[in-house]
């Protein structure tokens, strides 16, 4: 079955049509990511050359899916805006509530029952509104989409960072949050600011050890973790006609981690047959028709620099498999270079975990090469040195390699196979260990690796690699252990190496489809309650409007120290079970930031009681007392996790304004859509001014405008003053939505 497959025709069929029409408008050769871009403007009417990186431009989505987690929230906020059905194709994917643990089926087990509450929630709102449901167990969101909804040239937004995994199929793929959602499902306008235009040029082909994951930790090596913030970065050239369609998905799935709006193939044979193979082959038969409107006009390519606001070019016969991390995915060292940095940092050298899968990499492809490495250690007589946790991304591929052996090799390893779902790479994970805060080193073929993300360890040093050099790491248990040169020690005694990956793009005997566990919606007009003492759903209550006042003499909450992701402002792992509940989740609120003045997390001064307590316990007094409070913050504040909790809970908890250097995209458009005052220094300097005890005013609401400076007066507890103006990226639209108290306020 081919899902919503009368949308897709209709798509096909009014592409050529508008793209003519673009062309004719714009009058220049087009990127791919323009046609598509363009092709999906709220109102024909509006097309006009937008300036990248200036104009805010309104669009409609093809699309919405939403992760469990993400998805309470989304959908409470939808139940409020009064309407019967979504207005494009929907669907709930149920990966992130499951913990990993014992194995796949106990696993499935307990999620079922501890989180029963939720699910029934999501099931009964999902057929209530007509969204389609992915049960516990089938898979994770990004791999279910790709399988099943991602087609070339569409556009959809997804309540998950990783959303850009589509990207593999040549879809403009988003990660948003939930309010954003709710815009699309109700059919009301989609509001992002036109991308700048980031082209990367792939030659040649990858060979030996390297895989496409490596493309993509190069690349994040070369922007950093927000050097593609407000970009979509459009791969292009000959060398992205050599990877899989999988192999393209990974890579775009991780551009969320350089702060890519999204990233971007063109079509190509290798997509078409991963169509054909996942049962859609109209959808291929359909693109065909208008391949050449899928890929970049050809003027573009010939001169890049010309159409690009940056380029940058990988030859990938010469890429060396990467490694990044820890504690930030940037941090990018090739296989010849990483054992020196190991020994150089004193990073704990022994691999003790290593983990594969999640959305990123747990293709047929990817379990393939994964299992060729695998099969060397049984066969050539290998002892595995560490503990191997494999996480398939969907049942589909889950029920392909069991059928295919390779399941059985796995197990010959020692290696436990978890759900289908998440699990640690988004902080799932109970793991077994001798001291949950020791110092030790993990491998992963994730996309994040923050630090306490994946075990909640503040010590665990985390790195990024493909899932063949994780389970070469995972034999030979040693972080400076390089496959492509050195050898390991057989039960002989004998030296051997490990031969060179080898896998399958996609199965020979075809796809098994295993227990797929989707439910269509029925439409039901059944009542969706909510229990008064539940505490893993609450009711929204609309957020207070702005009292048409400036905001005078708010205490400093804290003063965030280095990177601040949204896993420090709201973290998941046990927290993610509060994720349907506003008021019990804001408990964890920035739990995990750094107090710049005494170098702890979750201990900050309380002006009322005048000592140190947790952050969310002052802002709590702060509220109770109708007091405002304020948090200040370095660069790219808000990176990682499209999770709209980092800026709700704030909300709930009464902070008014985040004063930062800089700030993450989504986490951007999160705090403007809960109604909350989002600044930045225009003197970065002016962050160091910032006392710990002080009171700050932010002046000038009340004439608050596009493009119009506001005023911040610091207020230090000498009575002294510092005073310096701040910017903003408000539109008018967005500044009715501060007015308002939140976007749905608005509505």
């Amino acid at each position: 079955m081919v899902h919503d497959i009368e949308m897709i025709r209709n798509f096909y069929k009014a592409y050529p049509s508008k793209i003519a029409k673009v062309r004719s408008v714009l009058n220049r050769s087009l990127t791919l990511a323009e046609k598509i871009i363009y092709v999906h403007l709220f109102k024909d009417e509006d097309l006009k050359n937008y300036e990248r990186g200036v104009d805010y431009v309104n669009f409609r989505p093809d699309r919405v899916a939403m992760q469990d987690a993400t998805a309470q929230m989304a959908l409470l906020q939808f139940m409020n805006a009064g309407k019967e059905k979504v207005a494009v194709p929907s669907t709930v994917h149920c990966d992130h509530l499951i913990q990993a643990y014992q194995g796949s089926k106990k696993d499935l087990q307990i999620a079922n029952k501890t989180n029963g509450e939720v699910y029934d929630f999501l099931r009964d709102v999902s057929s209530r509104y007509n969204i389609g449901f992915w049960e516990p167990g089938s898979g994770i969101i990004h791999q279910i989409v790709l399988e099943n909804y991602a087609f070339p040239g569409g556009m959809m937004v997804g309540t998950d960072s990783h959303t850009p995994n589509a990207g593999g199929l040549g879809m403009v793929a988003i990660g948003v949050g939930g309010a954003d959602a709710v815009d699309v499902m109700t059919g009301m306008e989609w509001e992002l600011k036109m991308p700048k235009l980031i082209g990367v040029k792939l030659t040649g082909k990858l060979n030996g050890w390297a895989a496409p994951k490596d493309v993509i930790l190069k690349l994040a090596g070369i922007l950093t973790v927000k050097g593609g913030t407000n970009a979509i970065i459009e791969y292009f050239g000959e060398g992205t006609k050599s990877l899989s369609g999988t192999g393209k998905g990974t890579i775009c799935n991780m551009g969320a981690e350089v702060g890519a709006t999204t990233s971007l193939f063109p079509y190509d044979d290798r997509m078409g047959v991963y169509l054909k193979a996942t049962n859609r082959e109209e959808v291929a038969k359909l693109a065909n028709t208008v391949e050449k409107d899928l890929r970049p006009d050809p003027e573009v390519e010939a001169d890049p620099e010309k159409y690009y606001d940056r380029v940058i070019e990988i030859d990938l016969s010469q890429l060396e498999p990467y490694i990044n991390g820890p504690f930030t995915p940037d941090a990018a060292t090739p296989i010849s270079e990483f054992a020196e940095k190991v020994k150089k940092n004193d990073y704990p050298r022994k691999m003790e975990v290593g983990l594969i899968g999640s959305c990123t990499n747990s293709s047929y492809e990817d379990i393939t090469r994964a299992v060729s490495v695998a099969k060397q250690a049984v066969n050539k007589g290998i002892k595995v040195a560490s503990p191997f946790i494999v996480n398939p991304g969907s049942e589909k591929i889950r029920a392909t390699i069991e059928r295919d052996g390779m399941l059985d090799v796995f197990d010959k390893v020692g290696a436990t196979i978890m759900a289908n779902a998440c699990g640690p790479c988004i902080g799932q994970w109970k793991r077994h260990t001798d001291d949950p805060t020791r110092k030790n080193s993990i491998v992963t073929s994730f996309n994040r690796n923050f630090a306490k993300r994946a075990d909640g360890n503040p010590n665990t040093h985390a790195f990024v690699a493909s899932p063949e050099l994780v389970t070469a790491l995972t034999i030979a248990g040693d972080l400076c252990f390089n496959p492509l040169t050195d050898k390991l020690k057989n039960d002989k005694g004998e030296l051997v190496k490990l031969e060179e990956p080898s896998g399958y793009e996609l199965p020979p005997k075809g796809f098994e489809d295993g227990s797929a566990g989707y439910t269509a919606p029925t439409g039901a007009k059944k009542e969706i309650n909510v229990a008064s003492d539940s505490q893993r759903l609450q009711l929204l209550q609309p957020f207070p409007k702005w009292n048409g006042g400036d905001l005078v003499d708010m205490p400093l909450l804290i003063k965030a120290k280095g990177k601040c992701t949204t896993d420090h402002i709201s973290m998941a792992g046990p927290w993610l079970r509060f994720r349907g509940h506003l008021e019990n989740i804001s408990d964890n609120m920035l739990m995990g930031a750094i107090n710049a003045f005494n170098d702890e997390a979750n201990k900050v001064w309380n002006q009322l009681t005048s000592t140190y307590e947790t952050v969310s316990g002052t802002a709590k007094q702060y509220k109770a007392k109708e007091i405002s409070s304020i948090v200040v913050a370095e660069d790219n504040y808000g990176e990682g996790s499209s999770r709209e909790h980092a800026a709700m809970e704030p909300r709930f908890l009464n902070v008014k304004a985040i004063l930062a250097k800089s700030f993450a995209r989504i986490h951007e458009t999160n705090l403007k859509k809960q109604g909350m005052l989002a600044i930045t220094f225009i003197n970065p300097a002016d962050y160091d001014k910032i006392q710990e005890k002080d009171k700050l005013s932010i002046i000038g609401l009340k004439d608050f405008a596009p493009n119009k400076n506001l005023k911040v007066v610091v207020t230090h507890t000498d009575g002294s003053k510092d005073e310096f103006e701040v910017q903003h990226t408000y539109n008018q639209q967005q500044i009715e939505w501060f007015r308002a108290g939140s976007a749905l306020n608005a509505r």
